[in-house]
């Protein structure tokens, strides 16, 4: 059996409250119990009181008198229980109709209790039941009873405090405060001093027998004069009296404590409890220490210098709390199912009725345990998928816990060891690394802005930040994942790599996708060569014509085709050389546009218009395309917006003789040799007197046709 231990401010704590097991409802326990019994945690649970819980959430407590009784309510449903301490165990279960927001008990056991509901009604209950019940004019927030005269007090979201003599069964004239609102009141024991606190940071004291107010107090000045730091108003939340008499404490809204003595309106004390939240309860202790619980914690100090003692920080949100008596034993009314329950030896002995505590924290505090989880490792469902025991879910191997599972760390050990092996040597030569580089630090370099890992992303991020700032100095233009230690690992550990070559990324990034094109085509050398080398080749083509004398064009037209294709010979497989590699630029890319990133984005504009488009965008008749001189590449210009019609005056008439006469050989698209030029025809003879014109010479094999002779003239008569 042992007991969860904490040690703020080297004062311990031992949680009295069972473990997160022994909150499982009824019905399952009863249908596990076989199982239960081999759970070591449940049976070494801790239980002080047997049921001390509730289905849902506890919300107020209180012991009685005697000592013999706790009473307590919580929902849901809404209901009250009581716990008698002789037996450690519940009473009985009362159920209500609403919820309680705050109850007194009138005797000094169990059996005369009055609750204030929040459907405005009070309950009077007794020992068989619900005895009487009756209504307030508003809601009710707090009430306090006055054992001398029987008056129940009760206040709420009104300035009057409403009397109900129990005594004569009927309401006495109420007392009319210059409060707005009154959220608590309370009694001093001493001297029956009554104190009212307000929603405006106020609180009134009234004379138990002149029934008139003696005296105001302003909390909310002294806050402010007190340099307090107000995260809201400070409205007064709770008022407690000491058993001196003199000394009480006032706690509000804004998490202050503020302790006062009745002969003097200055404060003794403003303690901060830093957390914002209201003050719940306040106690006085009789070791001299206050206690005093917000939403979140409970903290202990003393009621003189302020000094902190200890703190109590409960799993769940704060109802209220109850100390039994002058012992150490703290219970907390909370959020959660079960009535939190702490012990504190330094405080104070515990109780009569439970005397085993101190002998069992003695022997905790000779025999030390270690933690339950000492020995265990958390990992999570993808770790425990890498290391092969993802079979072992399920078992009593593996422990759930939150996001993961709790698993033996020998058997953690050996698995890691099993799926790495090298692992060690791997954290060695990290840690020269990492060692090195620290020592290149101190040396004198170039300072360098861009890290080496996910280089591109900070270009990015720097080139995002100067278009939001336009910032003059060096630092102020680095954007906040550079500079911000919590992104440092983006930049540093390669585990946070970018892979720009996958397809998740392109998908993601299509735009930088399409700017990085490369404009050149890798040659592969799988064609045949005999001597494995490059070597072009070039075709000479050549054409004459001529026309007639008349025509007078008698230069020939010469054509030059070059073809720079690379021609790789092999006649075996060419293996991958160490020498340099070609590249050919792609269809429609310029030498001149390679370098020129606005040259190329125009370009792909273009490409992406239709032929109407983009005769349209130009202004003028006339249109020149040029890829440039440098690289040889020629010019294009062309007419826009002008048809040839076949009706127009400017058409060639085939049949025209002018026409014909202009045509030449050229214009036969006869076949082209390759061989040279012909000679050129012999002069035909002159032809003899009297005879017929003698016949010109036949020109010479692939030359022009010899120019025929001039005919003879007549003989006379």
């Amino acid at each position: 059996m042992s007991l969860q231990v904490s040690n703020p401010n080297n004062v311990k704590i031992y949680s009295v409250t069972s473990g997160a097991r022994s909150a499982i409802p009824d019905w399952l326990a009863r249908r596990n119990a076989k199982s239960l019994k081999y759970d070591q945690e449940w049976r070494n649970r801790v239980e002080l009181i047997q049921d001390f819980k509730f289905p849902e959430a506890s919300l107020k407590l209180k012991t009685t008198r005697d000592g013999n009784f706790i009473m307590a309510t919580g929902v849901y449903k809404p209901q009250m229980r009581i716990y008698d301490l002789s037996e450690l165990s519940m009473k009985f279960d009362r159920h209500t109709e609403c919820e309680n927001i705050q109850f007194e008990i009138l005797s000094d056991d169990w059996t005369k209790s009055v609750h204030l509901q929040t459907d405005r009604s009070i309950e009077i209950h007794s020992q068989f039941g619900l005895h009487f019940k009756t209504r307030v004019p508003k809601f009710g927030r707090d009430l306090a009873y006055h054992f001398p005269s029987c008056d129940l007090m009760v206040v709420g979201a009104s300035n009057e405090v409403w009397r109900l003599n129990l005594d004569q069964g009927r309401f006495l004239n109420s007392f009319s405060t210059d409060l707005p609102a009154i959220n608590v009141t309370a009694i001093n024991n001493a001297h029956q001093l009554f104190g009212f606190g307000g929603e405006n940071g106020k609180c009134e004291f009234w004379h138990p027998t002149d029934r008139v107010r003696i005296g105001i107090l302003d909390v909310s000045d002294h806050l402010v004069k007190g340099d307090a730091a107000l995260e809201s108003f400070p409205e007064i939340t709770s008022l407690a009296f000491h058993s001196d008499g003199l000394t009480f404490a006032v706690g509000t809204a804004s998490g202050h404590i503020v302790t006062y003595d009745l002969r003097n309106p200055a404060p003794l004390m403003i303690k901060d409890h830093q957390y914002g939240y209201p003050i719940k309860k306040i106690h006085f202790h009789s070791s001299g220490n206050v206690l005093s619980a917000d939403t979140k914690i409970v903290k202990i100090w003393n009621k003189d210098d302020g000094k902190i003692f200890t703190s109590i920080e409960p799993p769940t949100d704060i109802n209220d709390m109850c100390v039994y008596g002058d012992s150490g034993l703290v219970m907390l009314a909370n959020e959660g199912v079960d009535i939190q329950t702490y012990y504190i030896p330094q405080l104070g002995l515990a109780p009569r009725w439970c005397p085993f505590l101190d002998n069992l924290t003695e022997e905790m505090e000779e025999n030390p345990n270690t933690t339950i989880y000492d020995d265990y490792k958390f990992v999570t469902r993808k770790e425990l998928t890498r290391l092969g025991l993802e079979h072992l879910i399920g078992t009593n191997v593996l422990k759930a816990y939150l996001h993961g599972f709790f698993v033996d760390l020998r058997l953690y050990d050996k698995a890691k060891a099993i799926a790495n092996p090298f692992e060690y040597d791997e954290y060695k030569s990290r840690m020269v690394r990492e060692k090195i580089e620290k020592q290149r630090e101190s040396r004198i370099r170039a300072t360098k802005k861009l890290p080496k890992l996910n280089r591109n992303l900070a270009t990015r991020l720097l080139e995002g930040q100067k278009k939001n700032e336009d910032s003059t100095s060096e630092g102020a233009g680095l954007p906040e994942a550079l500079v911000d230690d919590r992104f440092g690992g983006l930049f540093t550990d390669p585990d946070f790599e970018v892979d720009e070559g996958t397809d998740e990324y392109r998908l993601r990034h299509p735009s930088e996708s399409q700017n990085k094109t490369n404009h050149f085509e890798r040659v592969e050398s799988d064609q045949e060569s005999d001597d494995d080398q490059v070597g072009f080749e070039y075709e000479y083509d050549q054409s004459e014509g001529s026309g007639s004398d008349d025509n007078g064009d008698g230069d020939s037209s010469r054509v030059i085709k070059t073809k720079a294709d690379p021609i790789i010979r092999s006649k075996a497989p060419v293996q991958k050389s160490s020498g340099p590699s070609f590249y050919e630029l792609k269809d429609g890319t310029s030498m001149t546009r390679i370098g020129d990133s606005k040259a190329l984005a125009q370009l792909e504009l273009k490409r992406q218009q239709t032929l109407e488009e983009r005769v349209g965008s130009e202004n003028s008749s006339t249109r020149n395309f040029s890829s440039g001189r440098k690289t040889g590449n020629l010019s294009m210009s062309f007419k826009s917006g002008m048809r040839r019609n076949p009706d127009s005056s400017d058409r060639i008439d085939r049949d025209a003789p002018s026409a014909r006469e202009r045509r030449g050989v050229g214009d036969l698209s006869l076949p082209r040799s390759e061989g040279g030029r012909g000679s050129r025809g012999g002069r035909g003879g002159r032809g003899g007197r009297g005879d017929r014109g003698g016949r010109g010479g036949r020109g010479g094999r692939g030359g022009r046709g010899g120019r025929g002779g001039r005919g003879g003239r007549g003989s006379r008569m």
